[in-house]
């Protein structure tokens, strides 16, 4: 390697280590086996894969003796955002939301019913209905995805199976819906 290189690359590490950078590193969830109900198969597949990549944690059926039961719902849609002013849509708002709650294998409850709410804007023409549609279908599976990174981050809050009263966990209620921008 140059000399050129070897510092680029020392520069790089810096700045990364600079602004807060960081692996997801390894989880130690208090759960070693997880059960989950409910889940659309393609989410089970990425949350399977997330849960045992990342840590020692395993998905089981809920036959199985798990530690916890994770029951997650999902629903999506979309609805106008904006029209032009000839009355054709021009965006449309794609909305997902994943509720979850998790119980101990004894019914403890570990997390109470909470919900993860998403939305990305589509622009919108009739030239392109079939791009649009792949593309639509490509925003929900993101976001999707993105649920699935946002409850893993969620679900490491649990530290024991068997809670006090005191260090019960409140529900994460949904984050307020965007503004419809001004037309």
């Amino acid at each position: 390697m140059s000399r050129r290189s070897i510092l680029t690359l020392a520069c790089s590490a810096v700045l990364l280590s600079a602004c807060g950078f960081q692996l997801r590193g390894q989880q130690d969830y208090a759960f070693k086996r997880l059960a989950v109900v409910g889940a659309p198969p393609e989410m089970l597949g990425r949350l399977q894969r997330v849960v045992e990549g990342g840590s020692d944690t395993v998905v089981v059926k809920a036959a199985e003796q798990p530690d916890a039961i994770l029951s997650l719902t999902s629903a999506s849609g979309m609805k106008t955002l904006s029209l032009n002013a000839q009355g054709v849509v021009q965006e449309y708002e794609l909305d997902y939301s994943l509720g979850y709650s998790m119980v101990g294998a004894d019914g403890t409850v570990l997390i109470p019913p909470s919900s993860i709410s998403l939305n990305r804007a589509l622009t919108y023409s009739d030239q392109f209905t079939l791009a649009k549609g792949i593309e639509a279908q490509t925003l929900f599976r993101d976001m999707q995805f993105d649920a699935v990174d946002q409850l893993m981050r969620r679900l490491a809050v649990v530290r024991s199976l068997h809670p006090a009263p005191s260090e019960a966990l409140p529900g994460i209620a949904p984050r307020a819906p965007l503004p419809v921008p001004p037309l």
